[in-house]
């Protein structure tokens, strides 16, 4: 038998937070219900992981079986393919409390399994559903109202360059303030630009008032709309910050079924140049999107980081009974 720390059986979360864990569980149940959203429950292991080379999905291996084959499954990083499954199938605006995993993501804000509250609103676009956000966020934290900041405006005010017209030399000059030069040179543009974000940016606004982050580039957003906006093509994505801590990412939803089959072709280029392993499409999904899929918004909020700004913590082993060292 192998040995353990003393007390590690024992939660690392209090019983206050526990309780509060619950607490927000239904608010966000009662919520939704005021609203009319469905709340359905989808695998949290599928055929498919996602292709977006910034995630990796942590498979399982299946034994074969009656009707099935066998072979390998995936835990999945969100619910979001198989709620748009029931979108495209009829079921109107729907929301979900999930279990989320990503493989190699631990640290004060991370823990490889985690848990999303993912909704889906047909006939909205993203401004719509950034006033739901705020709704909800701002009812629980108790907090005002978020300002909207583009995200070239948030690297003007908060970098001091234009993300859009700043030449791929000068920002990977930038990123050498905190990496190794060559590594610097060997970023790619999006890694430049999330390397200023975290960097720059987000430290910025743990000093400022709730703010969303929108209009991202066209490049860091495979499953949202794009337009055309002062110039530049954007995605119409946004990100909510609260004291710096980025809460949730949504989408004004892509639904041009062969638009996404050419991005998730080109997730796979990417992960190959970064040396990950090609994922196989998922043409369910994209079955979804033919057969119909309405025009919607779509987003995943972390609800444990949620609760760490309600309780004021400074780790999210502080809001979950168990972290993975302890699972």
């Amino acid at each position: 038998m192998s040995e353990i720390p003393r007390g590690s059986w024992q939660a690392t979360a209090s019983l206050a937070a526990l309780r509060s864990r619950a607490e927000q569980s239904l608010f966000a149940r009662g919520f939704f219900a005021g609203r009319g959203v469905l709340e359905v429950d989808t695998p949290i292991m599928g055929r498919h992981g996602v292709s977006d080379p910034n995630l990796d999905s942590i498979p399982a291996t299946l034994k074969p079986s009656v009707g099935y084959a066998g072979s390998r499954a995936w835990l999945q990083t969100s619910p979001e393919y198989h709620m748009k499954r029931l979108l495209a199938g009829g079921s109107g605006p729907i929301f979900q409390i999930a279990r989320a995993f990503r493989d190699g993501e631990r640290g004060r804000r991370h823990n490889p399994e985690f848990v999303l509250l993912e909704w889906y609103r047909p006939g909205f676009d993203d401004g719509d559903l950034m006033e739901e956000v705020a709704d909800l966020v701002c009812g629980w934290l108790d907090l005002p109202r978020p300002r909207r900041l583009s995200y070239r405006k948030a690297f003007i005010l908060y970098a001091g360059l234009d993300p859009f017209t700043t030449s791929d030399t000068a920002l990977a000059h930038r990123c050498s303030r905190w990496v190794d030069a060559h590594l610097a040179a060997s970023l790619s543009r999006d890694d430049c630009l999330d390397l200023l974000m975290s960097h720059e940016v987000e430290t910025a606004l743990i000093s400022e008032p709730p703010t969303f982050i929108e209009q991202y580039p066209a490049s860091q957003a495979a499953l949202a709309k794009t337009s055309l906006k002062d110039g530049v093509t954007v995605a119409h994505r946004f990100e909510l910050y609260v004291q710096g801590i980025e809460l949730c990412n949504g989408y004004w939803e892509l639904t041009d079924a062969a638009e996404q089959r050419r991005r998730f072709e080109r997730d796979n280029e990417l992960r190959v140049k970064a040396g990950k392993p090609e994922m196989a499409i998922d043409e369910r999904v994209l079955s979804a999107l033919e057969a119909g899929m309405p025009e919607c918004a779509g987003v995943a909020l972390g609800l444990d980081r949620l609760l760490m700004l309600k309780l004021g913590c400074d780790d999210i082993a502080e809001v979950l009974p168990f972290p993975v060292e302890r699972a």
